[in-house]
């Protein structure tokens, strides 16, 4: 992670002198005042805020072949800045030769810095590099204020190397939010700058 350096580096760290995420200071400085005044919540502590992310990768073929799997995994490792765990078949299916505890995908849940810089570059960067972009769906929230978006190729992600790559990934991409319910989410995340079509 970027962290300010120089002289005054040298000795422990500030808190003036810690990395603070783009996305996460303009969540403090400007979307917590409208929120709270948009909902009318006294309590700073009661505005909805992201939770965590979860990104997840499914990867069926890598029944046949193993070095899809490994290959997911490096990629998303790439994408997010931290390794994925394994996510395995929980039951055996015939039709589809799969056995139980059989890899098929990778999971990763991001909190705290990372999750406000990977939120950062989904919004600022990779969306936007999506063909014919039209925004994404308002109607993908849960009910409980969490939103999950379906992205179909991973290339989107300036971290991956377009010549490395055999073919193109999806991943789901779940917002945890403490929003409570879907019509706050929706603000918090408009007002983060989630590119919504209108």
């Amino acid at each position: 992670m970027a962290k300010k350096t120089g002289a005054a580096s040298a000795g422990p760290e500030t808190p003036s002198e810690r990395y603070t995420p783009r996305l996460k200071q303009r969540y403090l400085d400007e979307v917590v005042p409208k929120l709270r005044s948009e909902f009318r919540i006294e309590n700073r502590m009661a505005v909805p805020r992201i939770e965590k992310i979860v990104v997840n990768m499914g990867l069926g073929e890598a029944i046949q072949n193993i070095k899809i799997l490994e290959d997911g995994v490096e990629e998303l490792t790439a994408i997010v800045g931290q390794r994925p765990t394994v996510t395995r078949a929980r039951k055996s299916i015939a039709a589809f030769k799969l056995r139980e505890n059989m890899p098929i995908g990778c999971r990763v849940t991001l909190r705290g810095d990372r999750m406000w810089d990977f939120l950062d570059r989904l919004i600022s960067v990779a969306l936007p590099r999506v063909r014919d972009f039209r925004g994404v769906s308002t109607k993908s929230f849960d009910g409980r204020g969490n939103y999950t978006l379906g992205v179909r190729d991973h290339l989107i992600f300036q971290e991956i190397d377009m010549n490395k790559v055999d073919k193109p990934k999806g991943m789901n991409i779940t917002v945890v939010t403490t929003a409570g319910n879907d019509e706050r989410a929706l603000h918090l995340l408009r007002e983060l700058g989630m590119p919504f079509a209108r």
